[in-house]
């Protein structure tokens, strides 16, 4: 499972999902080209975006294959990517096993 966090420059987490982002075949499989941020992911590793690249995940959620995320983790994502935009030093963390 690989969890989402809203992280501060220094580590603190300031909002996370309650959802996690299942790791199975539908994201695994996904085109790097067409979704390079979520397309990137790996299970057993963190990921950290900072507040361009989560404009690019923005764009990317909405066009998501079905199966890839739940609606409820969808939503999330939109939720917390808008946090990191509309603060300041702010990191949207992916956090594998």
């Amino acid at each position: 499972m690989i969890n989402v966090q809203v992280r501060g420059a220094s580590g603190t987490v300031e909002a996370r999902a309650k959802h996690g982002l299942a790791w199975g075949p539908e994201l695994a499989a996904l085109d790097q080209s067409e979704f390079p941020m979520l397309g990137h992911l790996l299970p057993y590793a963190d990921t950290v975006f900072n507040s361009r690249q989560v404009v690019t995940l923005l764009a990317e959620v909405p066009r998501l294959p079905p199966g890839v995320v739940t609606d409820a983790l969808a939503r999330e994502l939109l939720d917390l990517g808008q946090s990191v935009l509309d603060g300041q030093h702010l990191y949207l963390w992916f956090v594998g096993d």
